[in-house]
């Protein structure tokens, strides 16, 4: 789940320069040099709705490293969380005449007007999150409700079906609407998990505003049984409330969230850390497949208008406890990671 979205700045070609450039507003990218063979280098422009967390650069890694496979040149336009500056983000790059354009966590009400006037400009477009339905613009998906649906399984599995939760989530993006769908069915599957606290909302510090509001919880229930597990929606939610456990030496509370980077397996291998679950498809996969999808489209072929990725849910329990991991090592240990 978790990112959200100006001004313009160059592009590094190394993944932890992409997330400091980004982080700062929109960004250029450098022209790649190898890749697609002749011809002028094809111009595609992201438009993100924020950039926040590992997760996000790992993405935006995964979409670089595509771009540049081809022989293109890539230009990452981050509007901060506003919909609005979003939305001129991409009225812009259509401007600009790009040659692909991909949109990641938009709205329909926000950017369904610009989505078809590229379109309409012959400019082709590729979605990641976004709730836009336009024929032949394709969606990279990764099956919101399956993702919800693996975290909350095992939340209940390890609870026996019972227990007192907190829920972090937040309205106003697609995919979040979606995994509160599969949430709701979970609350009537099982009557005895009972929700008594829900917060959450996405900001350029979610993680350590999430951290603060989860405090605030831990103090309200301070004893030990008063919350068994905390549901979070996005990995940035459930770093802040895996943070504020730790701090508050309630790690009897365990943690089930979404998505997953680098940053986040270091915590879950942590000593005694309440960090129990995630469910997850490998972020830079999707930025890859989104770019691959895009230049499809640009050399005129044929693409489906739904791209699925498959889900899998990453446990604490399968991880080594001898050494730190990382996501390129995760194939070792979890099966069906990143097919």
């Amino acid at each position: 789940m978790k990112k959200k979205f100006g001004l313009l700045v160059t592009l590094a070609l190394t993944a932890s320069l992409a997330l400091t450039a980004c982080g700062n507003g929109g960004g250029a990218g450098t022209a790649a040099s190898g890749g697609a063979s002749g011809g002028e280098k094809k111009k595609i422009a992201l438009i993100m709705r924020q950039n926040v967390g590992t997760f996000s650069a790992q993405y935006i890694n995964g979409v670089k490293t595509e771009v540049e496979k081809n022989g293109g040149e890539l230009t990452v336009f981050n509007a901060d969380t506003d919909l609005a500056k979003m939305a001129s983000n991409l009225d812009a790059a259509i401007n600009q005449h790009f040659d692909g354009i991909l949109i990641d966590h938009g709205t329909a009400e926000a950017l369904q007007q610009g989505t078809q006037k590229a379109v309409d400009k012959k400019i082709p477009v590729v979605l990641f999150d976004t709730d836009i339905s336009i024929p032949g613009v394709p969606t990279v998906a990764q099956d919101d409700q399956k993702l919800a649906e693996l975290s909350l399984e095992k939340l209940a599995a390890d609870g026996g079906g019972k227990g007192n939760i907190v829920k972090i989530w937040v309205a106003g993006f697609a995919p979040m609407e979606k995994r509160q769908i599969t949430y709701e069915a979970f609350q009537k599957k099982y009557p005895d998990i009972k929700e008594i606290a829900a917060f959450g909302s996405a900001t350029n510090n979610t993680a350590l505003d999430t951290q603060s509001q989860m405090e605030a919880i831990l103090k309200k229930y301070p004893n030990k049984g008063d919350i068994t597990a905390v549901w979070a929606s996005w990995d940035e939610f459930a770093k802040g409330a895996t943070r504020a456990i730790q701090q508050a030496g309630r790690t009897e509370i365990k943690v089930y969230s979404i998505d997953l980077s680098d940053e986040d397996l270091q915590m879950i291998q942590e000593a005694n850390s309440p960090w129990a679950a995630t469910a997850a498809v490998d972020p830079s996969n999707i930025g890859r497949l989104q770019a691959e999808t895009v230049f499809k489209k640009i050399k005129g072929e044929q693409v489906p208008d739904l791209v699925n990725l498959n889900p899998v849910l990453v446990k604490q329990e399968d991880l080594p406890k001898d050494k730190k991991v990382t996501m390129a090592d995760l194939p070792q240990y979890v099966k069906d990671w990143g097919k």
